[in-house]
């Protein structure tokens, strides 16, 4: 497959915008708001770290926070100095909307579940233009049903949905649809849109607001910033704002559809009357809730405040419409009050429509160009202020009360040297409002589609001194830092690397040099804190594969021992060819290099050793009679047991694969040389790499954990469809286990691991997610590109049974090609012009209004694709943006690029002579007409 080009994405407008040196300027506002702050790590200052407990949705309204701000259709700035969002109400509900709705993490029956109808249509990188819609119903939402129905169900029961209550039935709902566009990189216009779906009248008031982030209440001598209601010469009301960072600021608001619009105001500090019964002045930060709802005129302020809100009252009939209009603009812009605001919106709308249209230029199918750009439109919604300062979160603020000692020695303590305060990529900004590493690595490798630069400032963040642990660990997620994620960020800073230079035609050899540095530590701290016993078998811990096995893999073991871990020892054989990889490049500019790759090539082989010797060796994973990797449980009497479980543990060893090409390598000073003393010194080593003896394609030289044998055994399993094979990617457990669960036993406890298509229905290991038969996007896509990989290698005579029973045979790259399909058509109408991930919203799909609506989530069922857990993690769900786009796929930095000169191949004079092998004792796989790679052994 050739590679990604550039295509004439820089010549658009946008393209231009974004790799112009003012794109810092136009990407300092953009939807920066958390869709939930509460209930997180962050805002959670009890003794026992019961975040959920501590500061619920019922506080969210009445209560300032300390670390960042929430709200619908959230835009602000990049330290969320200056907040905008969306407020409403139906005149039915018992508060104000101003935040999305859902069930904790002990009230959901799955675990942590969002409870509302909001979709993230459009955007673009500069954040010039963006567009979600978020569905509200007539009659009062349904918070307590949806609390009480959820908590009467089981495990066993399928989670109970805002769908469920009837609150939507018969379209008796508004459609409102939020619009940013900028005017100029500090002026901008927020439009919403308000439709009436059903056939009787009904009555909303639409709330746009701005607002302070409370940073006063924590710090002596904060100046407080201000919002004053101010009235032009024609007698037009408008606000005024003052921030100590920004200059002074106009916003104003109309509509057309609303006989009038007045402005509110209170301040966003903490309610305390109402929260803690203690004596206070307001008015609060639920001022404007407790005015509409309750009719407390003295709950507001109509003149100044750090809360203000442009109140509009809109009465539309049926299928009636209403459009509302803000802007806020630095003050010297007031002149320019005649400006056309719907002209503006047509305007950006236009440059994003040229944009999408140079990126998907190639995809001619209209339904996978709208899969695309949703995606990649929930990935740019999902950005995020993000600050977290452990050190003064636990330790308290001046002006707060002091947290309680138990903190000292609770969760995160030893990760005092982490203040993050940055624009991050969330993984879900409700679910998961907080970063994780493995998933900002794969959201990074999609984003570098429409703007790498971000892509790389993203894995750059984690390997700060401000993020990275001194021991050099990654921070993993906010709710543990200090557990292990897969180390995929080598990986993830590689295919950056790839997809830049392909889309701009140059090689940021700088970014890759100082991301390499940084992860060299990360790898020593894998080497030394995760490889128990010094042999070059991992136990990552939980690796965030949450209940993929029996035991939790964070904890201590019920058993006692360790668990040496097939997938943690295969990321780490992975790890170490990335980062081979990355020295390689680097050496053509630095030959210095050399030496580093060389060593992760003999590390790498050290791991392939240790993982993929007999099952009757000390460390091998295999399971020669399965023939399959399992998980090998260590007890404390030095035996151990292999844990059969066939799951996705044992196909990632699939994954730590790389192809090393003369034509690419071979004339960097001393590498030839290098591997084939090491090879030569070290058969017992060589061999393992592979053991045929069919020449490969280039004078390659294949890196694989996997003799060529026991990958065919993977894939045999992997493309079964009674197995791991599904109509819409590989399964995460074998639909085998199924009728065979696996059962283990220990002290009169059992232990079972059964196969589970959709919701777990355990509460351990992460409540409400699920390794034991869904489909999820991260590894189906690493499967994808390591097949595209080996057959860079193998070539097409090389061919596997596809499905595994049907006498089909095809070449590793069409099976990748297959699987790539088969994840997409989550995505894609059916012949029945429905969308399998959609399966749980029968009312949206039966909507022609509705049925292009997508969300993208966290997994998939194993048998008919429905989405399930987090309904917005676009993240790593929005790597299908890859999939989708034709070449993206290849491995592109292994082709010159457009405009790239050619990298000359070495001299092919032959090597030394060397006495031939015996016959019994096999050289190193590589093409009979390659002497330079081949490694000829001495007998």
């Amino acid at each position: 497959m050739p590679p990604l080009r550039a295509a004439n994405l820089l010549a658009t407008v946008e393209g231009s915008r974004l790799h112009s040196a003012d794109c810092a300027h136009w990407q300092r506002w953009g939807p920066y708001l958390s869709e939930r702050q509460w209930g997180t790590v962050r805002e959670d200052y009890s003794a026992d770290g019961t975040a959920w407990d501590y500061f619920p949705h019922d506080h969210a309204r009445s209560r300032a926070y300390r670390w960042g701000e929430d709200g619908i259709a959230g835009f602000g700035d990049d330290t969320l100095s200056w907040c905008v969002s969306l407020a409403l109400w139906n005149r039915r509900d018992p508060i104000l909307k101003e935040r999305l709705f859902g069930l904790t993490n002990a009230q959901g029956n799955h675990g942590e579940d969002v409870k509302e109808l909001y979709f993230y249509l459009d955007g673009t990188p500069t954040h010039s233009y963006m567009r979600m819609l978020y569905k509200y119903p007539h009659a009062a939402f349904p918070y307590q049903d949806l609390i009480e129905e959820n908590a009467r169900r089981g495990g066993d029961m399928p989670e109970y949905e805002i769908l469920d209550t009837g609150v939507f039935d018969d379209l008796r709902y508004f459609d409102v649809q939020v619009e940013y566009a900028k005017h100029a990189p500090d002026d901008i216009l927020m439009r919403v849109t308000i439709e009436n779906r059903a056939d009787e009248a009904a009555s909303l008031d639409v709330l746009p607001q701005i607002w302070a982030r409370n940073s006063w209440s924590w710090k002596e001598n904060k100046e407080k910033p201000s919002l004053a209601i101010r009235t032009d010469h024609d007698g037009e009301a408008h606000v005024l704002g003052h921030h100590r960072v920004h200059d002074p600021i106009v916003v104003t608001a109309w509509s057309k559809d609303a006989p009038r619009i007045t402005w509110l105001f209170c301040e966003n500090d903490t309610n305390v009357k109402r929260l803690f019964n203690m004596e206070g002045t307001g008015p609060f930060k639920d001022g404007f809730n407790d005015y509409l709802v309750h009719g407390d005129e003295q709950a507001i302020r109509r003149d100044a405040g750090t809360r203000a809100a442009a109140h509009a009252p809109i009465e539309l009939g049926p299928h009636g419409r209403a459009v509302v209009y803000m802007r806020w603009c630095p003050q010297g812009n007031l002149g320019d009050a005649q400006l056309d605001a719907d002209a503006v919106f047509a305007h950006r709308i236009a440059e994003a429509d040229e944009f999408y249209g140079a990126l998907q230029h190639e995809i001619h199918d209209p339904d996978a160009r709208l899969v695309q750009r949703q995606a990649l439109a929930g990935m740019l919604w999902s950005k995020q202020y993000y600050q977290y300062d452990v050190q003064r979160w636990l330790d308290g603020d001046p002006l707060q009360p002091k947290p309680a000692a138990s903190r000292k020695h609770g969760r995160n303590a030893d990760w005092r040297h982490l203040c993050n305060a940055d624009i991050v990529s969330m993984p879900d900004k409700w679910e998961y409002p907080w970063y994780a590493s493995w998933d900002l690595a794969f959201h990074a490798a999609a984003f570098a589609l429409i703007d790498p630069a971000f892509a790389k400032r993203q894995l750059l963040l984690l390997v700060k001194d401000r993020y990275q642990h001194p021991n050099g660990q990654l921070p993993a997620y906010e709710w543990a830092l200090g557990d292990a994620n897969p180390p995929v960020h080598a990986w993830a800073a590689w295919r950056v690397y790839e997809i830049d230079r392909a889309l701009t035609g140059k090689a940021d050899r700088d970014f890759l040099e100082l991301v390499f540095h940084k992860l060299l530590l990360n790898f020593s701290w894998w080497v030394n804190r995760k490889d128990a016993d010094g042999r070059n078998i991992f136990q990552g811990g939980f690796l965030g594969l949450d209940n993929v096995g029996i035991f939790d893999r964070s904890s201590p073991l019920p058993t006692g021992g360790h668990i040496d871990q097939a997938d943690g020892t295969a990321w780490m054989a992975a790890y170490a060819l990335d980062l081979m990889r990355i020295a390689l490049e680097l050496a053509y500019a630095n030959h210095v290099f050399v030496d580093i790759g060389v060593k992760f090539f003999e590390h790498f082989l050290y791991i392939a050793e240790a993982v993929s010797c007999d099952d009757g060796c000390d460390t091998g994973l295999w399971d020669s009679e399965d023939e399959f990797f399992y998980d090998k449980l260590r007890l404390p009497d030095g035996s151990s047991v292999p844990m059969r479980v066939r799951s996705i543990v044992g196909l990632i060893p699939l994954f730590a694969v790389h192809v090393l090409e003369e034509r690419l390598h071979g004339h960097l000073p001393c590498l030839r040389e290098r591997l084939v003393w090491f090879l030569e010194h070290r058969p017992d080593l060589a061999k393992l790499v592979s053991r045929w003896n069919e020449p490969g394609k280039g004078n390659a030289l294949l890196l694989s954990v996997l003799r060529g044998h026991r990958m065919k055994a993977l894939l045999r399993r992997a493309l079964d469809e009674s197995e791991f094979l599904s109509d819409h990617g590989v399964r995460a457990l074998s639909r085998f286990h199924r009728d065979h669960p696996f059962v283990f036993n220990h002290n009169g406890n059992s232990f079972c691991v059964k196969y589970l298509p959709a919701e777990s229905d355990t509460r351990v290991f992460g409540g409400n997610s699920n390794w034991r038969g869904p489909v999820w996007m991260p590894v189906n896509y690493l499967l994808i590109e390591s097949l595209y990989e080996f057959h860079r290698y193998y070539g097409d005579e090389f061919r596997v049974e596809y499905p595994t029973g049907s006498g089909q045979k095809f070449s590793l790259s069409e099976i990748a090609d297959e699987l790539a399909r088969r994840a997409t058509t989550l995505f894609l109408k059916n012949r029945d012009g429905e969308r399998p991930v959609m399966g749980a919203y029968p009312l949206l799909q039966a909507d022609p209004r509705s049925r292009d609506l997508i969300l993208f989530h966290e997994y998939f069922h194993g048998d008919n694709g429905r989405g399930v857990g987090a309904s917005h993690q676009t993240g790593w769900s929005g790597l299908v943006a890859l999939l989708l786009q034709p070449r993206a796929m290849a491995a592109s930095g292994n082709v010159p690029l457009a405009g790239e000169p050619e990298r000359a191949p070495i001299p092919t004079a032959p090597t030394p002579a060397m006495p031939e092998p015996e016959p019994e004792r096999e050289p190193v796989l590589a093409s009979a007409s390659a002497p330079v790679w081949r490694a000829r052994l001495r007998t």
